[in-house]
């Protein structure tokens, strides 16, 4: 079956004939073209290769990224290989599953998405205006991503001012500098179990756990009475736990950012539904937040207030500049999500620790009340 346009496509992860490998959904964002080739001994492949690369000049990393897709070895990898850059690439897809997700495993086929990841242009090889021209007419086409809905974009974020107070935010800060913050790694499953990982290609910056009761509940109580009602209010939910009380660090000596990542994609991160990021201070340049299927403008929370967004939206830290910035991070969510939080205990590596829920409860009051009934 043919994807629909309009539609949105299967997400799926893949190796690369140049090594690595592609997650389909960190590529949102910008426009994508999946040329699928079927195997490489068909006398065809290389005439439509080279009939995209003649037009490489539309290629980039923040623009379009092109992949072709491969369902048998080629016999002369290094072709291929050289061919490979950061915006046009070669996926193994030797088991067809991915060719058959999109239709293509039955007629080769050219699929163009948009930032969010629908199907605009579905082009067969044997289209009668010809395959390799209407592809070229679609890609010379495509407007800037910020253009991409022919309106402009916003993120649907949440800015609330005014969750801390200006004295408590110099304190967090004061508290990191004095005690120093550790370097903050990202979950990964690794051979089906989720694992922190460090790749400073990817993420820079350091934490430091607030372990002390008495901060984390006067933090609890700010939450709670000053951010839980703006959420249940414009997004209507109504939070109950608050996985992590971390003061974080993006240094520009350091080259402080965090790349493009969903924060809910792992099995130890499938209980967040919400993020919160509550900006410290102000003196520095970068840091700010964006969200690419939205475009590239960015977001930046007033200090002492916060930014509120899906755990499900694609974001990311630009790179810290100048200075440092200074924030507290942490992630809201139900007792159902705590509940699959618990069930995925089983699912982590033997090396990150188990969830028992007895710090996350924004209300303790009611695990009282609870425990005495």
């Amino acid at each position: 079956m043919q994807l629909p346009l309009g539609d949105p496509v299967p997400r799926f992860s893949a190796k690369l004939l140049a090594g690595g490998g592609v997650d389909l959904h960190v590529f949102a964002g910008r426009w994508v073209v999946l040329s699928f080739l079927g195997t490489p001994d068909h006398p065809r492949v290389d005439e439509e290769i080279a009939a995209l690369t003649r037009h490489a000049e539309l290629f980039n990393e923040d623009h379009l990224v092109v992949w072709c897709v491969f369902t048998a070895p080629p016999h002369d990898l290094a072709k291929y290989t050289a061919l490979s850059g950061k915006a046009f690439s070669f996926i193994a897809d030797y088991d067809g599953v991915i060719s058959r997700a999109f239709g293509a495993s039955q007629s080769r086929r050219t699929i163009v998405l948009d930032p969010l990841q629908r199907a605009i242009a579905n082009i067969p090889w044997d289209y009668p205006q010809g395959h390799a021209a209407t592809v070229t007419a679609v890609l010379s086409g495509l407007p800037p991503v910020d253009d991409s809905a022919g309106v402009p974009l916003v993120a649907p974020v949440l800015i609330v001012p005014r969750v801390l107070d200006f004295p408590l935010c110099d304190f967090l800060v004061n508290f990191y500098e004095q005690n120093g913050g550790t370097d903050s790694g990202f979950l990964l499953d690794v051979e089906g179990k989720t694992a922190t990982v460090l790749d400073y290609r990817l993420k820079r910056r350091h934490d430091l756990l607030v372990a002390a009761p008495e901060l984390r509940d006067v933090l609890r109580q700010r939450i709670v009475s000053r951010l839980l009602p703006e959420l249940q209010r414009f997004f209507q939910f109504e939070a109950t736990r608050m996985d992590r009380h971390l003061v974080s660090c993006y240094d520009s000596a350091l080259g402080g950012h965090f790349y493009r990542h969903r924060d809910n994609i792992n099995a130890g991160a499938e209980h967040r539904r919400f993020a919160i990021t509550i900006n410290l201070n102000k003196d520095y340049d970068g840091g700010d937040l964006i969200f690419p299927e939205f475009g590239r403008r960015t977001y930046r929370a007033p200090v002492g207030g916060a930014v509120v967004f899906s755990c499900g939206a694609l974001h990311q830290v630009t790179p810290v500049t100048r200075g440092k910035r200074y924030a507290f991070l942490a992630f809201l969510y139900g007792e159902a999500d705590a509940a699959k939080r618990e069930a995925n205990n089983a699912r982590l590596h033997e090396d990150e620790a188990r969830y028992d829920g007895a710090w996350d409860r924004l209300f303790p009051e009611d695990a009282a009340d609870q425990k005495a009934a």
